[in-house]
């Protein structure tokens, strides 16, 4: 029994671009009573974060509670026998889901993932680029057909946005509900239907 975590969910920042994603997801499961997160960042996603979000790399360290190095390919979220729930990476580079759909673990993110696919967890792949090829599609296909969630952070508008942040809040709210954890105090706007 883990005492005192009801939830543990691994949390991957790739070098795709929306470093924001993964901040703010880390942000708000920070918030979240018994829930523990554990943060990989690749080596590309340092840059991006730095450029994208004026953040330091330790910054973002700072928001999980347990990190972990991308090249430590022996590190506790590699095996299945720990205890992690689901597994998002935000953003994910089309490097990263290549290496997924193709199962190379070759570092601590594909390995995390090949891990939480066959442990049959919850993993979502907010997988960044614009227009797609056929190999990211195919890649997206084999994912999906292991059982992985592919989740672009396609912004939604019938709520009304105003700022990025709450196109990006709106979308992390999304991806919280496919891991089934509540986010308490946020008026996260739903879809009610037309009226008329």
């Amino acid at each position: 029994m883990r005492q005192g975590v009801r939830r543990r969910i691994v949390i991957a920042i790739t070098g795709a671009t929306g470093a924001i994603y993964g901040v703010r997801l880390l942000q708000v499961l920070q918030q979240i009573p018994g829930v523990e997160t554990h943060l990989v960042i690749s080596d590309a996603a340092v840059l991006t974060l730095h450029e994208e979000t004026g953040l330091a790399r330790r910054e973002v360290e700072a928001l999980a509670h347990v990190v972990h190095k991308a090249h430590n390919v022996g590190a506790s979220i590699a095996s299945g026998s720990f205890q992690a729930d689901a597994m998002v990476i935000a953003p994910c580079s089309m490097k990263t889901l290549a290496a997924v759909a193709h199962g190379l673990s070759d570092n601590l993110i594909a390995r995390a993932a090949d891990v939480t696919l066959k442990e049959r967890r919850r993993l979502v792949l907010m997988v960044r680029e614009t227009p797609f090829n056929l190999a990211h599609l195919r890649n997206m296909t084999a994912v999906t057909e292991m059982g992985g969630i592919v989740f672009p952070p396609l912004p939604a508008f019938y709520h009304k946005p105003q700022t990025i942040a709450d196109l990006v809040d709106h979308t992390v709210a999304r991806v919280l509900d496919l891991l089934n954890v509540e986010w308490n105090g946020a008026e996260i706007p739903r879809w009610n239907g037309l009226n008329g």
